[in-house]
């Protein structure tokens, strides 16, 4: 009898595994229009980013926590969220286009920047050119694993989107107002996707907002897996087991791509823009 299975090609085989998942090209719509409709349509994204961070409780009041989105017709500009309005609030309209200098030079009433988040996203633009997107906020699970000092152990599949693309930044100074703690960030950061920043929280970055915002909501569900693996593992007098790191390299190529990242983050967004009715896009 004849097998009908088909034998994957050489060209197939080749094909990056991210691909071969069927990941949809990011942006692929906007591609083709003016700078003016991209930047609506982002700031629309970037203000559903801060309702998704309100769902899961990542806003503190409207003070500590801000994500950044370059700016498609500036782009050594950004937007930011201003300082004080909760998450769960924030609307196209209210972001602030912000310069390298600091300056607010568009959009919303409120002028208010939050410094220290400048100081930190200014510096992670101008050393990273592929980066559109950051992201900060003091997260429950997140800041309580910054408290440890260490890096994630690769102990999910889930934490493999994270293998050998986070760094850790041991240097708390307090908050920070001063630039050359915002490079030494940047810098600590390196080509990651993610940084730990020792007793202070999570730190995400991407090429999209959707990419951004889901690889923090998963660092932050990785941190507590670790933090529950850790005491039930020590309870028993043992330790958690660990990815070996091919296993770990293969699975990263596949849920640790950008695109992968996008994609997962795109339902999400949906879900927000179903419950709040789009209300945030004005």
């Amino acid at each position: 009898m004849t097998s009908t299975h088909n034998t994957p090609t050489a060209e197939a085989i080749n094909v990056p595994l991210e691909d071969r998942m069927g990941y949809p090209e990011p942006g692929a719509s906007m591609k083709s229009e003016s700078g003016e409709i991209k930047r609506q349509y982002l700031k629309e994204r970037l203000a559903a980013g801060f309702r998704v961070f309100a769902k899961y409780g990542f806003d503190e009041a409207g003070v500590a926590g801000h994500i950044s989105l370059r700016d498609p017709i500036n782009p050594q500009a950004f937007w930011f969220n201003p300082f004080g309005l909760h998450f769960s609030l924030i609307k196209a309209s209210d972001l602030l286009l912000v310069d390298g200098s600091g300056k607010v030079i568009d959009g919303g009433a409120n002028r208010y920047i939050n410094v220290a988040g400048f100081k930190i996203h200014s510096a992670i633009h101008k050393a990273r050119p592929d980066v559109n997107c950051a992201a900060h906020t003091h997260s429950l699970y997140g800041r309580t694993f910054c408290a440890l000092g260490k890096t994630l152990d690769i102990i999910t599949q889930d934490s493999c989107a994270f293998y050998n693309d986070h760094a850790l930044y041991k240097d708390f100074r307090g908050i920070v107002l001063e630039e050359d703690e915002g490079i030494a960030i940047a810098e600590c950061l390196g080509t990651n996707k993610a940084a730990l920043l020792q007793n202070h929280g999570l730190l995400t970055t991407g090429g999209t907002v959707e990419e951004t915002v889901f690889w923090f909501l998963s660092l932050d569900k990785c941190c507590y897996t670790q933090l529950l693996a850790d005491a039930a593992a020590a309870g028993r007098g043992g330790t958690t087991k660990k990815i070996g790191d091919k296993e770990a390299m293969d699975t990263w190529k596949i849920v640790g791509s950008s695109k992968g990242g996008h994609f997962a983050g795109s339902s999400i967004f949906d879900l927000i823009e179903v419950e709040t009715k789009g209300d945030y896009k004005n």
